[in-house]
């Protein structure tokens, strides 16, 4: 085995990917980070969590470098508690907001809308579904004006709505793509970023931050909303269980995430496999 990594740079989704389905942490995932980071490989997480929601899963595996937050708009340095870096929505992605809370404001066909900060979650829109998951996440929030939210504090969008209502919300992202990024993570939620921020953007600024040539920048997820991320890493793999469509992106596909999947890739990448395969 080779005896460093820190050529490497591996970023890993938490849910479906790093914890299992039922949100565990596989002990081999943990046994294999450990051996990873101890020949110098670079890892860290990438997730749509802010910072107090992240704070628990990251100090768990405790990774040797800053983490993605907010989908990309973040990076995080949890050992000095401080932001590296951020790329907030700017105003057209706001005002875009704004105008699909009008839009969407009545009956069935009403958005529940939430602006997720560095460390908390205003929740402009509520219902069942905005408090449901700022409450499994653990996402502090508070229930507010859209304009109270601190400009400088919009790093990502969530909408919650009915899947009808997502698929129109679709399609005005689709003749707005300019203001944002946007992206499904599931059939209920609609979140957007700045335009041109996602997950594998934040990966690639961390690897230029270290050193690490984009070639070996590796990330591994589950879904869609990892998409971005795995078109940009230099080598893209996913969970076994993952969408077929996210398969035929990677490089490799591992095994499924209650049985480590994270793991798997690590110990490919130490084999030395994966360097005949970039």
């Amino acid at each position: 085995m080779q005896k460093s990594f820190k050529n490497w740079l591996v970023a890993s989704d938490i849910d479906g990917t790093l914890h299992s389905k039922i949100r565990t942490l596989p002990e081999i995932n943990k046994k294999t980070i450990d051996k990873f980071m101890a020949h110098g490989g670079n890892f860290t997480l990438a997730s749509g969590r802010p910072v107090h929601s992240l704070e628990r899963a990251y100090r768990r595996v405790n990774p040797n470098c800053p983490a993605i937050i907010l989908n990309g708009s973040g990076i995080y340095d949890f050992h000095t508690n401080s932001l590296v870096w951020k790329k907030t929505v700017s105003q057209p992605g706001r005002d875009f907001v704004k105008a699909m809370r009008k839009k969407y404001s009545k009956g069935l066909n009403r958005l529940e809308v939430g602006i997720f900060g560095l460390d908390r979650a205003y929740i402009t829109d509520k219902g069942i579904l905005s408090l449901g998951q700022v409450f499994l996440d653990n996402v502090p929030y508070i229930v507010t004006d859209i304009d109270s939210v601190p400009d400088d504090d919009w790093f990502k969008v969530i909408f919650w709505g009915n899947p009808l209502t997502i698929s129109k919300l679709k399609k005005d992202a689709e003749a707005a793509e300019e203001v944002g990024t946007f992206m499904a993570s599931s059939p209920i939620t609609f979140e957007m970023l700045e335009k041109g921020v996602h997950k594998g953007t934040a990966v690639m600024k961390l690897a230029e931050l270290l050193g690490v040539e984009p070639a070996h920048t590796a990330a591994i997820g589950d879904y869609y909303n990892d998409w971005d991320m795995l078109k940009t890493v230099g080598f893209p793999a996913c969970a076994g269980q993952a969408p077929k469509p996210i398969h035929k992106i990677c490089k490799y596909v591992a095994c499924h995430c209650n049985n480590g999947c994270v793991a798997d890739l690590l110990r490919l990448i130490m084999s030395g496999k994966a360097d005949n395969l970039i």
